[in-house]
């Protein structure tokens, strides 16, 4: 069945069944609606998406772009993004809409894209700075960000403080007795959210008078495989190191797992903290001391921001950062001086 069909068991044009179908009620008469979708609902009638998004110039269709994903890889090998992605899906099937997930290598891939779909926005995760002006250029469409370091352009950010996390981390382990402190995570060169947290682990140390060497920071991508090999290395290391900072809890994971293949135990020989709060820190043997970023929160106040452009035309630039605190459980030992 399509529009002329009900149009001719209605005895009304198949312009004035698309105004009904479409919500355009102001063109039709009240027995003539009700005529129309007495037929829709007698014969199921389902419109074509494709024409109805079309016709209302709306698809309820939102995007989600993953970076730094080549071609061969999956998205959810970082469990951050499954849960960032799982909580924004919620929110957005909670509205009435639905969402296209996109993994790129680079951010500026979609540009093309997303720029010839009729998408009603979209949201980046972890977009880099010197992408971001160009997304703003081209996607003429409400764009929101998340975990994005771009202070000084207008854009709509949602975030966390990344420097406290890694402070408030670090500090716990001193507090704990501990000064020979490891940092894992990935580049620490580059602006943005790992910059930012060894900002944080570097006064939080230096608060204690520690002075950091090289030999302190280990270098690995979010991966569990990165991690494991962290472990080793910090087996191996010259500075008896008795605590690890991760930069992610996927990263500790794989720490702990080397580290128990070198014969060390957590934490009784290396004490180890993470940082995210997935669901799997209370799967781990011992269960995983680390930073919550509250996810729900932040893909809560992500959504929000997004459909406030969407359905009330805002035009919104905000660096909003959501609070972090540390969830204490089994996985770092405190040392008697």
């Amino acid at each position: 069945m399509n529009l002329k069909d009900i149009a001719d068991l209605t005895g009304v044009s198949a312009a004035t069944v698309s105004n009904v179908i479409n919500g355009n009620h102001h063109k039709v008469s009240k027995e003539t609606i009700e005529k129309v979708n007495q037929i829709i609902k007698q014969y199921d009638y389902k419109p074509n998406a494709v024409a109805r998004s079309l016709a209302m110039k709306e698809s309820k269709i939102i995007g989600v772009v993953i970076p730094n994903l080549k071609l061969e890889e999956i998205f959810s090998v970082n469990p951050n993004n499954v849960e960032i992605v799982s909580n924004l899906e919620q929110y957005i099937r909670s509205q009435g809409y639905f969402l296209m997930v996109r993994g790129v290598e680079k951010c500026r891939e979609i540009i093309p894209l997303f720029s010839s779909w009729n998408m009603d926005g979209i949201i980046f995760l972890g977009a880099f700075k010197n992408e971001v002006a160009k997304i703003n250029e081209k996607l003429k469409i409400p764009t929101l960000f998340i975990d994005t370091y771009a202070d000084e352009l207008p854009i709509a950010n949602v975030g966390i403080d990344d420097y406290k996390g890694a402070f408030l981390a670090t500090r716990y382990l001193t507090a704990k007795g501990h000064k020979q402190i490891a940092f894992a995570g990935p580049n620490i060169e580059s602006p943005g959210v790992i910059h930012e947290r060894f900002r944080g682990y570097s006064d939080a140390m230096k608060e204690k008078g520690i002075v950091i060497t090289p030999d302190y920071i280990f270098e690995g991508l979010t991966l569990f495989e990165q991690g494991v090999a962290i472990g080793k290395q910090i087996d191996s290391s010259s500075v008896p190191f008795t605590a690890v900072v991760a930069m992610s809890d996927i990263l500790a994971f794989g720490i702990m797992e080397g580290l128990r293949l070198c014969g060390l135990n957590v934490p009784e020989d290396v004490s180890v903290i993470g940082f995210d709060n997935l669901p799997e820190c209370r799967y781990t043997n011992p269960q995983l001391t680390t930073i919550s970023q509250h996810l729900e929160k932040k893909a809560l106040l992500a959504g929000q921001y997004l459909f406030r452009m969407i359905r009330d035309k805002e035009i919104i630039h905000v660096n909003e950062k959501v609070d972090v605190e540390i969830i204490e459980r089994h996985s770092v030992k405190q040392i008697i001086t």
